[in-house]
């Protein structure tokens, strides 16, 4: 153990009370010793991504939001709805830590062979509670980035990474070829583009402005259709004639969009029928819900057919699916490429403190395409 290990640290705090008040805070809490093979992590970046912010702002109303106590200890309280309230019984008056993912220099480890190997490495790591000044890890957690690699290059080296290559290994095992992306603009969404590219997936990606269209086509996506265009559906059934997509990944989740997607597809594969059915095509055709950027309803105009399917699409669930040995393939390819293929970019960098000022908290909680936060819980940027 160093003994420069710190006695505490600051982390950010998210709870909701039984009388329907959001409670965002910075807690002190003391660092406990370390195990054989752990590791305590100098946190110096994580990201903010759209699965932490349902545990961080747990539905409320933001525009009820206040803020009270001091610049260095400040409260944010806003009121969290009845309806969903509801939904939320088994968190209600708990302190939870949030940060699914992060990265910073290892300052102290456990007698382990494997933890003193990672001393004074800059690692990254998806170990929950990362909006903090330090955190405490398995050493076998922890991704080792090549050296010379800051920690803002690793930070978002698990959530989004992954999951581009989730839907690349989903879209194989279920026997698909091809694939349909929304929000596509998103940094997921470029890393889904490269990704394809490099493994030769045909790839139509949905985005909302003609910006991100040029965005995409500057990446070298092939298919991007702007669903703000008059012409939407029939340039998206073009792509899909073009690919033979079958498999959709949307992060908007409500609205039409995904019923969108199943009608331009059953369009797109009824086309070579030689004979007319009235149950419409034999071709199965899947859309994944992963997201919620539109919390509307999700509305579904039955013409697509009956060989269809929507359902839901996590991370964790799927990772659990591909097994140690599948991982460990995933997380290789993931540090070879974490510059390259996995590269994020980040519109903006805040403080603890700087991550509860009521303007930064709305700018965030908007989710817009082509924006991302990083908080660095030593200082205010990197």
């Amino acid at each position: 153990m160093s003994n420069q290990l710190p006695r505490d640290g600051r982390e950010l705090r998210t709870l909701v009370t039984s009388d329907g008040d959001l409670e965002l805070s910075i807690s002190r809490v003391p660092l406990r010793d370390v195990g054989d093979n752990e590791v305590v992590i100098r946190v110096e970046a994580a990201p903010i991504n759209p699965s932490d912010l349902g545990l961080l702002l747990a539905g409320a109303d933001l525009s009820t939001a206040r803020v009270t106590g001091t610049s260095e200890d400040p409260v944010v309280t806003a009121t969290v709805g009845e309806a969903v309230l509801r939904s939320l019984r088994g968190r209600l008056d708990q302190s939870l830590t949030v940060g699914n993912e992060g990265a910073g220099t290892v300052i102290a480890a456990g007698p382990g062979a494997t933890a003193q190997a990672l001393l004074g490495r800059t690692v990254a790591v998806a170990g929950g509670s990362m909006y903090a000044q330090y955190k405490i890890v398995d050493a076998g957690l922890c991704l080792v980035l090549p050296e010379g690699t800051p920690a803002r290059d690793g930070a978002s080296s698990f959530v989004n990474p992954l999951t581009a290559l989730g839907m690349a290994e989903t879209m194989r095992r279920e026997g698909h070829h091809a694939l349909v992306h929304t929000a596509a603009a998103s940094n997921l969404g470029q890393m889904l583009v490269r990704v394809c590219a490099l493994d030769g997936v045909p790839l139509v990606n949905i985005v909302r402005t003609d910006e991100q269209v040029e965005m995409l086509r500057a990446l070298g996506a092939t298919y991007v259709c702007n669903s703000s265009d008059e012409s939407f559906m029939r340039d998206l059934i073009a792509a899909l004639d073009a690919t033979g997509a079958t498999l959709a990944f949307d992060a908007t989740g409500g609205g039409k969009l995904a019923s969108t997607i199943l009608t331009a597809m059953e369009v797109s594969c009824s086309k070579n029928a030689a004979d007319y059915s009235r149950y419409g095509s034999t071709t199965h055709k899947q859309v994944y819900i992963y997201g919620g950027l539109d919390r509307s309803d999700t509305i579904l105009t039955r013409n697509f057919g009956f060989a269809w399917g929507l359902g839901g699409w996590l991370l964790t669930p799927f990772l659990q699916s591909v097994g140690l040995d599948g991982l460990a393939r995933l997380r290789a390819r993931v540090a070879a490429e974490l510059t390259t293929t996995f590269a994020s970019h980040y519109t903006r960098s805040v403080s603890l403190t700087g991550a509860l000022e009521l303007d930064t908290l709305h700018a965030y909680a908007r989710q817009a395409t082509g924006e991302k936060f990083l908080i660095t819980p030593h200082d205010a940027s990197l």
